[in-house]
């Protein structure tokens, strides 16, 4: 299973500094297909550039912190994804084991290391597109941070205990189908951050136009159904936790994120 129709996230955070009408969310498109044609799409070269030079600096000691391209002067954690996966980890005596799909070059794991240091095994696999692979191989692989191509190449060489998506699937052509997949793999804990969710029962295909300070591009981006998504997932798993997150976006929604346990029992 390797990362197809993806278009790497972009600066969710940034959304409230958006300028009216001119960029964010837009357009209520029925196919994905539709809302490609009104998309000039995105230069992946840039995005990965852009990617590694920053947290290449936060990996050096340059920067505290990197999402989505953009350095900061303090790290905004996600206080109860950091608990998610100490919560899970304790259960698993010490040993953090995930699977970080779409995970770029490490932004998740650089953000959260300083509380990893004393664990008893730290495993932070990432699957990613071919050159976000090569480039994460080159520059940042080490003991503990991994990349791969698919989700089968890494299932064959390691047991995971998490799936990790973080603000991933807005970007997928077909999020579903890729949820069943990784639900098909039987994993423990899956964990959902950066969701953009509705309160009705339809899912919304929207264009994201991206601010030309982080670079020139639009893309499909979709908001989900939280009642289709919840229901969707309740079939094979249980809802530990919900939270909210702080992204923003010019469309009537909330961000959240979703710890989910393998088995349905209530």
């Amino acid at each position: 299973m390797q990362i197809k129709d993806f278009i790497p996230p972009i600066a969710y955070r940034l959304a409230s500094r958006l300028r009216p009408r001119q960029y964010g969310w837009f357009g209520d498109y029925s196919t994905w297909e539709d809302a490609e044609k009104y998309s000039m799409g995105y230069d992946s070269t840039t995005i990965l550039n852009k990617v590694k030079d920053a947290l290449l600096k936060v990996k050096n000691g340059e920067a505290v912190y990197e999402r989505d391209s953009v350095i900061f002067d303090e790290i905004e954690y996600s206080w109860p994804l950091l608990a998610g996966l100490m919560w899970i980890t304790a259960q698993n005596e010490g040993r953090l084991s995930v699977l970080d799909f779409g995970g770029s070059l490490g932004s998740t794991y650089f953000q959260n290391r300083t509380f990893f240091k004393n664990l008893k095994r730290v495993e932070w696999n990432i699957v990613e597109q071919d050159n976000f692979v090569k480039a994460g191989k080159e520059n940042f692989q080490s003991e503990e941070l991994k990349f791969f191509n698919s989700i089968e190449e890494l299932m064959s060489v390691s047991r995971i205990h998490i799936a990790l998506l973080s603000s991933v699937l807005p970007y997928i052509r077909s999020p579903y189908e890729l949820i069943q997949k990784i639900m098909d793999l039987k994993i423990d804990f899956i964990i959902f951050d950066r969701m953009p969710m509705l309160e009705g029962d339809q899912d919304r295909i929207t264009v994201q136009k991206v601010l030309p300070e982080i670079y020139v591009a639009s893309y499909p981006s979709w908001f989900f159904s939280e009642p289709k998504f919840l229901e969707f997932m309740g079939r094979e798993y249980k809802l530990i936790e919900q939270f909210k997150c702080v992204d923003k976006a010019n469309v009537d929604s909330v961000f959240k994120g979703y710890i989910f346990k393998i088995g349905n029992e209530k």
